[in-house]
């Protein structure tokens, strides 16, 4: 991938996180301890991501982790939860901060590879990373191409709250509950990144 295509990243997060995130800014798993928030984490990942250092690193919990696309297994998984969940839109001015890190898949799988940003997106396969589907007939292929659309870029510690460019939402519903949020962030209806 070339960084002309990567226009932004997406951080996957229940609306009603926005407003604290807003106000704090984007929290590392480490970092969100301390402030209240709704998590739609999954636990089984989580327990694989909290031991996980990367190399020449720190540990996975310390980076706030935005994906290239959210249009991936996190989000299918999630895709019931669509109407209360939103994606925020990064700015890619983050990809140039230090100590960036970019995983070429999820950053939580055994055959991840970490490079420095923003020289590491090289080693992303832009096709697929946004192919619409990461199922085949092979069942290797389709674990090999699920853990690469979840492809990361690792910031340290915190995304400030000005690295935030706008949010998609999948509904109406969700449009509205972030309306009332009353936050002036740009709310943009894109249901296809929520599987609708």
């Amino acid at each position: 991938m070339e960084r002309r295509e990567l226009t932004e990243l997406h951080y996957i997060v229940p609306i009603s996180n926005v407003r604290s995130i807003l106000e704090h800014g984007l929290l590392s798993h480490n970092g969100v301890r301390r402030v209240p928030h709704e998590s739609i984490a999954m636990e089984e990942i989580q327990d694989r991501r909290r031991p996980k250092r990367v190399p020449g690193g720190m540990f996975l919990h310390d980076y706030v982790n935005l994906y290239i696309n959210a249009r991936n297994k996190m989000m299918y998984k999630r895709r019931d939860q669509h109407a209360a969940v939103c994606i925020l839109r990064i700015g890619c001015t983050v990809l140039d901060l230090p100590d960036v890190v970019i995983s070429d898949r999820n950053a939580s799988s055994g055959w991840a590879r970490f490079y420095p940003s923003p020289d590491g997106l090289a080693h992303i396969d832009s096709d697929m990373v946004f192919a619409q589907y990461w199922t085949h007939e092979d069942a290797y292929e389709t674990m090999e191409h699920g853990s690469i659309v979840c492809a990361e870029v690792l910031v340290p510690h915190v995304v400030e709250p000005g690295s935030i460019i706008g949010a998609y939402v999948s509904c109406k519903e969700g449009e509205q509950l972030l309306a009332n949020l009353n936050t002036g962030i740009a709310v943009t209806l894109k249901p296809y990144l929520f599987f609708r």
